[in-house]
């Protein structure tokens, strides 16, 4: 593959005011190939090793197929290219193959006018854009129970009080049978005072005080919490990174949000038992800007709890941590909201991944920056 230059090296790599073309290549984040008939590799760019996790040489001189499933669209978009002479682009292409796990990228093609007969293929990754487009919709999803919480705080535990009060009044003077049903007004006017009492969980106080947090003690005190509770039937298994900087957040808060989601995976497990994952590492790539600021961090601490259960039902993937939205038949779905809620508070990002295989939650929080200078 080559592109237009004033000058070229012995070794055929062609140079344009001195900017080597391979290198420009290789710096970019987008997977990029070059395919021939019968779509053979014949150059892949770094991002395209890393992406199929193979060195070029396992790459070129191999057909395509041979790494990416042949009914993907990715093909389709190749071959119109090809027949068009065109440059085609398709988004929220699902890419899968025997050496690499699904995800959705957009893709676009272009053939080269050289009489090579190659098409130039770019894979770019779409998995960060929808971190943050679900980190909206999560927010947006937090900040409508924060308003309700509040609104029912205020307009529906008062008028309850007043009706409890006035069934006990009527007790006294009735019968058996009018006794059962006072009885029942004052028992669902105080299930409903216990929900609204949940609800103001959500209630806006601020963000919280947030101080450097060892991550790993905060796991370590939710693992043995639900060993000794309501995880007794499962296994757990800790993959730590013991190299992670100090979290930036509240401890307390932490504590809460993963003892709910460990509980949540416990749950979906069921009776039987299975397996937990808690797995920590550090990664780079996301930014996103502090609720109540301008500012802007790094979300590089990723943790991740895994189950092995039967998954998230697709219909309320989307949906989850919106409030009153459950898999669990006495579920209230007010857990995974609030999480979401004390996940936005601390200006991270979470996120759900579900199939057959099992489901996982991964949270991503800013550096603690006084304990990274330090560092």
């Amino acid at each position: 593959m080559s592109v237009a230059s004033d000058h070229t090296e012995a070794d055929g790599s062609e140079l344009q005011d001195g900017i080597d073309a391979m290198s420009v290549l290789n710096s970019l984040s987008d997977a990029v190939i070059a395919v021939g008939e019968g779509n053979r590799i014949g150059y892949v760019n770094y991002a395209a090793e890393h992406l199929f996790d193979t060195a070029a040489h396992g790459l070129v001189g191999h057909c395509l197929d041979e790494f990416i499933t042949l009914d993907n669209p990715l093909f389709f978009v190749i071959e119109k290219s090809r027949q068009d002479s065109a440059s085609y682009a398709e988004r929220d292409v699902r890419i899968d193959g025997p050496r690499l796990s699904e995800r959705e990228m957009s893709v676009q093609s272009q053939p080269l006018f050289d009489g090579s007969g190659l098409v130039v293929v770019s894979l770019h990754e779409q998995t960060l854009a929808r971190h943050i487009d679900r980190q909206l919709v999560h927010r947006g999803a937090a900040r409508s129970v924060t308003a309700m919480a509040s609104m029912l705080a205020h307009e529906v535990k008062n008028p309850l009080s007043g009706i409890r009060g006035a069934a006990q009044l009527l007790e006294d003077g009735t019968d058996d049978d009018g006794r059962e049903l006072t009885q029942l007004i004052c028992d669902e006017a105080d299930r409903i005072v216990s929900l609204v009492n949940r609800m103001e969980a959500f209630s806006d106080e601020g963000l919280p005080e947030r101080s450097a947090v060892n991550i790993h003690e905060v796991l370590d005190r939710v693992q043995r919490s639900a060993e000794s509770g309501f995880a007794r039937h499962v296994r757990f298994l800790p993959l730590f990174d013991p190299s992670l900087p100090m979290v930036s957040g509240n401890r307390d808060q932490l504590i809460q949000v993963f003892l709910n989601l460990a509980k949540n995976a416990a749950e979906a497990l069921g009776s039987s038992g299975g397996e937990i994952r808690i797995e920590t590492r550090y990664r780079h790539g996301l930014r996103l800007a502090l609720p109540g600021s301008g500012e802007r961090v790094d979300l590089p601490i990723e943790i991740t709890i895994r189950d092995n259960g039967p998954g998230v039902p697709s219909d309320i993937r989307p949906y989850l941590f919106d409030p009153f939205v459950t898999s669990k038949n006495n579920g209230s779905g007010l857990g995974l909201a609030l999480v979401a809620k004390l996940v936005r508070d601390h200006g991270g990002v979470i996120d759900l991944e579900s199939d057959w295989s099992g489901t996982a939650f991964r949270v991503m929080l800013p550096v603690d920056e006084t304990d990274a200078e330090q560092a």
